[in-house]
């Protein structure tokens, strides 16, 4: 250590930051934005009046809604450049590239792109808002030879988004049951993916840079890339009835199976029992039904061996599946949710901004002299690359 340091590995139970965003009490079990409970809200909010909570720090009146929602209508259409940058992406590419590419172009033609003022952060977020839903629905649609859907004026922002993505309007215990999932997955302190959009914000740097590299953490499969995972898994066993022999074999090989535990949540992730209850009537009006049923019985079988806690990753799988949503869109569509509070965490970063810059702990040699490469004979290190 240097200079008074200390290793503290993954910043595991560091404090990086205060907010009032998120209220994250994991040994309880508990979440809560801006004091309200994530149960309250994700049952009886929308996910536009959940935005507004995030940026604004208060639940809107009706007027303050009207104009929100309207506001985001107004914003959901692409520019076409962009679209046609869309096209150009081969089909095969993993779609969280093409997203994140698209993610840093759409700031190329938004006109408070370089304006980190609080008025213009407010009028990005709503428009990033907005769309990336339409650029999730499109980048499907592109990569699977379809043209995209104009957006529905006339639907909620998670009715429109099954819309454009499926080309069919989506059933009430459905869209609320998506329009509850985008609540949960809104916002949740300072994972992975909001940390690395405050540390880029911390730069200076603009909304949609940051918004980009928190895509590029938000990927990986030991953060939003985890629902892919599960679903994959419940695809690899098929059928409910295969349960039991899988989970065995698991356990017996000691395979590590995503959407289980958290890093934070030591008493369980209430997102995850709230989305069960939700996602149960959506997948049995879907037709999708055996999705769920595996989910609970891989559940169970987990839990009475391993003692192990689903996390909301693992009923959103399921959710998601039998809303039409394919496997390889599932993390851009937690990110379409989470860029409401990745947004609120940059409008909160840049209000009381300092650079985010820790320390490494040095474990290479001690300090030694330059040796001219003339005197260093052959015994050195010999680069086997090719």
């Amino acid at each position: 250590m240097t200079e008074g340091t200390q290793l503290i590995r993954g910043l595991e139970g560091v404090v990086a930051a205060q907010t009032k965003l998120c209220d994250l009490d994991g040994a309880h079990g508990r979440l809560a934005y801006g004091g309200y409970d994530i149960a309250d809200l994700a049952k009886q909010a929308t996910f536009e009046e959940v935005c507004y909570l995030l940026w604004r720090g208060e639940l809107p009146t009706r007027g303050q809604y009207d104009q929100l929602v309207m506001s985001l209508v107004a914003a959901r259409e692409l520019p076409k450049p962009v679209v046609d940058a869309l096209r150009l992406a081969p089909k095969a590419a993993d779609p969280n590239r093409t997203f994140q590419a698209a993610i840093a172009l759409l700031g190329a033609f938004d006109p408070d792109a370089d304006d980190n003022s609080p008025a213009a952060n407010h009028r990005k977020a709503v428009r990033l808002t907005a769309q990336l839903a339409t650029l999730v629905a499109a980048t499907h649609r592109i990569r699977n030879g379809a043209e995209p859907l104009a957006p529905a004026l006339d639907l909620s922002h998670a009715a429109n988004f099954l819309y454009m993505l499926t080309g069919t309007r989506a059933g009430g215990a459905a869209v609320k049951a998506f329009d509850a999932s985008l609540t949960l997955y809104a916002e949740h302190e300072l994972n992975a993916s909001t940390f690395t959009t405050r540390v880029i914000t911390s730069t200076n740097s603009d909304m949609h840079s940051a918004v980009a590299g928190g895509h590029g953490a938000l990927k990986g499969p030991l953060h939003g890339g985890a629902g892919e995972a599960v679903m994959r898994t419940l695809m690899e066993i098929g059928e409910v009835a295969t349960v039991d022999a899988f989970a065995e074999k698991a356990l017996a090989e000691k395979r590590r199976l995503m959407g289980f535990g958290h890093r934070v949540y030591t008493a369980g992730d209430p997102r995850a029992a709230i989305l069960k209850g939700m996602a149960e009537e959506a997948c049995r009006q879907s037709g999708q039904f055996k999705w769920y049923e595996m989910a609970v019985k891989l559940n169970e079988r987990i839990h009475a061996a391993k003692k192990l806690i689903p996390n909301v990753d693992f009923y959103s799988a399921p959710l998601f599946y039998s809303l039409g949503i394919p496997v390889e869109q599932f993390t851009p569509v937690i990110a379409m949710s989470r860029i409401a509070g990745w947004t609120a965490n940059i409008i909160e970063q840049h209000a009381d901004n300092r650079l985010i810059r820790p320390r490494g702990d040095y474990t290479g040699p001690k300090r030694r002299a330059f040796t001219p490469m003339a005197d260093r004979g052959q015994t050195g290190h010999v680069d086997t690359r090719r």
